[in-house]
């Protein structure tokens, strides 16, 4: 329990600890339905661990990071990426993209300063029905190394066993790095200012089919304001929502979307461990929100943002979590969708813009 607590054995500890799990498990999207067997033979199912979101979940909406709203606008290519892909929408241009800010909660109706990990969903497109979808969140590192680490924080933090989750920590001390960052990271008042990191790695593949692993990012090119957790806390309930609204609405939001490109020996198959800082990176443009869209009329509402949705240049790697989260996506969207009765629509007021990708799409 080194990395959450001094003393595990203490009430407060154990509330700070069980905290801390029940924020990280509600921090990312869903992982870890075990379609390579790795727990064989008690194998897990995607209900198995989509049930492990617990009561918060609310019928109609995501499993997890279910407060969210969507956007749309560009990704604006350099060009530069084509030197490490074959993926379409790296050619120098303009592609359209769908996207959703978002809250790493199951409740839809948490206050904004509750959850700490944010999220960002994108789904770029390119001509010929090619995708790119991706689902980031702000911290610098994922809580856990694999899929099973992952499972099992969730049923801790869902237990009733008021130590489960002070035990979780104490045998888990990979966790330091992420609870350091929840603990002391800065925080931000918008959207806007966030970076936001896939974490999980991908291959990107030349012309050549010369292979390179990758991290990709997105980092604010407006400046960044810090605030404390305190202070943001005494903003109001849906303040991310309405500043990102009313930002974009009098002028265009940009992040330069870069890769990380990993070293030989590099932990490229455990999201929870930084590359050193000194790995190769390369921008690849500009993702530019131009549009906010409220969600229950939203393009992404009805949008998975499966990381294993990829354009032909982009694979998965050996990292094991894709796999795993893209099966509890389509668990997740199964139940949304069937409760979408809770979730009304208020009206179709949403006309796509020119160049925005259609609705739909849930692969």
């Amino acid at each position: 329990m080194t990395a959450m607590s001094p003393n595990p054995q203490s009430p407060r500890s154990t509330f700070a600890s069980l905290a801390l799990i029940a924020a990280v498990a509600g921090s990312t999207a869903g992982a870890f339905a075990y379609t390579a067997g790795w727990l064989s033979p008690n194998r897990l199912s995607p209900n198995q661990v989509a049930d492990a979101f617990g009561p918060k979940v609310v019928a109609g909406h995501r499993l997890n990071h279910a407060k969210g709203t969507c956007f749309t606008g560009i990704f604006r290519s350099s060009g530069a990426g084509t030197s490490l892909s074959t993926a379409p929408m790296l050619a120098k241009g303009d592609f359209p993209v769908v996207g959703r800010f978002n809250l790493g909660t199951p409740d839809p109706y948490a206050k904004d300063s509750a959850p700490r990990v944010r999220g960002i969903g994108l789904l770029i497109s390119a001509p010929g029905g090619s995708q790119w979808r991706t689902a980031m969140i702000n911290a610098p590192v994922f809580a856990v190394s694999t899929p099973a680490e992952f499972y099992a924080m969730l049923q801790a933090g869902g237990s009733k066993d008021p130590d489960a989750a002070a035990k979780f920590a104490a045998a888990h001390p990979g966790m330091k790095p992420f609870t350091t960052w929840a603990k002391t990271g800065p925080w931000t008042g918008s959207y806007a200012e966030e970076r936001f990191n896939s974490l999980n790695s991908f291959i990107f593949s030349d012309a050549s089919d010369v292979k390179r692993t990758v991290r990709w990012s997105i980092v604010p090119e407006q400046s960044v304001g810090r605030i404390t957790a305190a202070e943001f806390a005494k903003t109001g309930p849906d303040v991310l929502e309405r500043e990102i609204t009313d930002r974009v609405g009098t002028a265009p939001v940009r992040w330069l979307m870069t890769v990380q490109i990993a070293k030989e020996g590099d932990p490229t198959s455990d999201p929870s461990k930084a590359w050193p800082a000194d790995r190769q990176t390369v921008t690849l443009g500009e993702i530019i929100a131009t549009r906010v869209i409220p969600e229950p009329d939203g393009p992404c509402r009805d949008l998975n943002f499966d990381p294993t949705v990829l354009p032909a240049g982009i694979a998965t790697s050996d990292d094991p979590f894709p796999a795993a989260r893209s099966a509890v996506y389509a668990k997740s969207y199964d139940r949304r969708t069937a409760g979408a009765a809770n979730y009304p629509r208020t009206a179709d007021p949403y006309p796509p813009a020119q160049n925005e990708p259609k609705k739909g799409g849930t692969s």
